[in-house]
């Protein structure tokens, strides 16, 4: 299967540009800044090189199914948009990026089966984007995603069908070449942070297999070698799913990286001991103040890495931040199956019946968090937090 993403039209540009702001004024960054805008249009010119976990190819929307990792790499390819949005809810896509770029593929999917009847069109979409709006409710890269592809659908109400289709279309490969043009620029600003020789510890996975490629958490990583550094990753294995021992420890394993898996309950115990230099993670909704919702089991990493005075890094798109949340309380948090709890690659491992609460996610306070590092920089919080705001 061809690992490249596809070539990138041009695309009818957003109605507003979404600007965040850092509370003392100094950094002020879009969703997508005119020197990533270059980058992306590089991207598209030259075929995206790494790997791409989520694409458009023709008439198919076409994912690695990543809950296959390690054992076997199987590529899917889905036909129908509801096949899409059931791979979304079925984690065979995830990462909050990620996610997002296949709900836009699948929008777009929709369009060109839809009927050429105005009407039923403009239906058809709309039921399709509300769709895909309640297939995850934590990463806000899916509405934004959606969102977006609703505003060109907006914009094009009085066009005929095949002329949104190309539009839509052309949207969706926009939104996954500027996911790569800001993950190498998080990558590049993150490296800094990493001292030669550090030992990096994460949670779950936050990179290219979450992304349209390269990664967030774990492009910095990449970024770093790139620099020459030294660098060594401590992977949290992150139950009950094991994303950080099935898809961290493969991605990094593939490329060469010294990586050491561990179990999540030792990671405090690690910091103790001065074994970790500092920790890195993705995100799949920081709230206005910085409040950032990951993975379950982000937050004690934070607390442990407070107390041993260890560094603790978020990486993420501006794509993530949602300031009409002003604080992580308001970050609705998905509760999944107790089967995920209750077995291990289907073999049961606790006794039944039993009580079960399975968050996907929890939210880290940003008092925790040092620093965030978006594509437009390394952004430190203020008394009050981060205050980022749409102005």
């Amino acid at each position: 299967m061809d690992e490249k993403g596809p070539p990138i039209p041009a695309v009818i540009p957003p109605d507003e540009v979404s600007v965040f702001v850092d509370p003392d004024g100094s950094v002020t960054f879009s969703d997508l800044p005119s020197d990533l805008a270059q980058v992306a249009a590089a991207l598209a010119g030259q075929g995206q090189t790494d790997l791409c976990p989520v694409y458009l190819d023709g008439p198919c929307v076409v994912l690695l199914d990543q809950r296959e990792l390690p054992a076997r790499e199987e590529w899917l390819r889905l036909g129908r948009p509801e096949e899409v949005a059931d791979a979304i809810r079925d984690m065979a896509v995830r990462g909050a990026p990620a996610i997002g770029i296949a709900a836009a593929a699948g929008i777009a999917l929709a369009a060109e089966q839809a009927s050429d009847e105005p009407e039923q069109f403009f239906a058809k979409l709309a039921r399709t984007c509300e769709m895909f709006l309640s297939a995850r409710p934590t990463a806000v890269n899916l509405a934004w995603a959606v969102q977006r592809m609703q505003s060109v659908i907006s914009r094009n109400r009085a066009a005929r069908p095949s002329e949104v289709r190309v539009a839509l279309r052309a949207e969706a490969e926009a939104i996954l070449a500027e996911d790569v043009a800001m993950n190498r620029a998080i990558g590049r600003h993150g490296a800094e942070l990493l001292p030669d020789g550090a030992t990096v510890m994460t949670h779950c996975n936050a990179g290219a297999l979450a992304t349209g490629g390269y990664g967030t958490a774990l492009g910095i990583l990449r970024a770093a070698r790139e620099a020459g550094k030294a660098i060594r990753v401590v992977a949290c294995e992150t139950r009950p799913r094991l994303q950080g021992a099935r898809l961290t420890v493969w991605e990094l394993t593939r490329e060469g990286f010294d990586v050491t898996l561990i179990t999540d309950g030792a990671a405090a115990s690690l910091m103790a001991k001065g074994l970790i230099t500092c920790v890195v993670v993705g995100a799949d909704r920081i709230a206005a103040n910085g409040d950032t919702a990951n993975k379950i089991g982000t937050y004690a990493h934070a607390v442990a890495a407070l107390h041993h005075g260890i560094p603790f890094y978020v990486a993420a798109p501006s794509s993530t931040l949602d300031p009409s949340i002003a604080d992580g309380s308001l970050i609705p948090i998905e509760e999944r199956s107790a089967a995920e709890v209750l077995s291990i690659a289907g073999v049961q491992v606790a006794a039944t019946p039993t009580r079960v609460l399975n968050p996907a996610f929890d939210v880290t306070p940003w008092r925790l968090i040092t620093a965030i590092v978006t594509e437009q920089g390394i952004h430190r919080p203020g008394p009050q937090g981060y205050h980022f705001t749409r102005v």
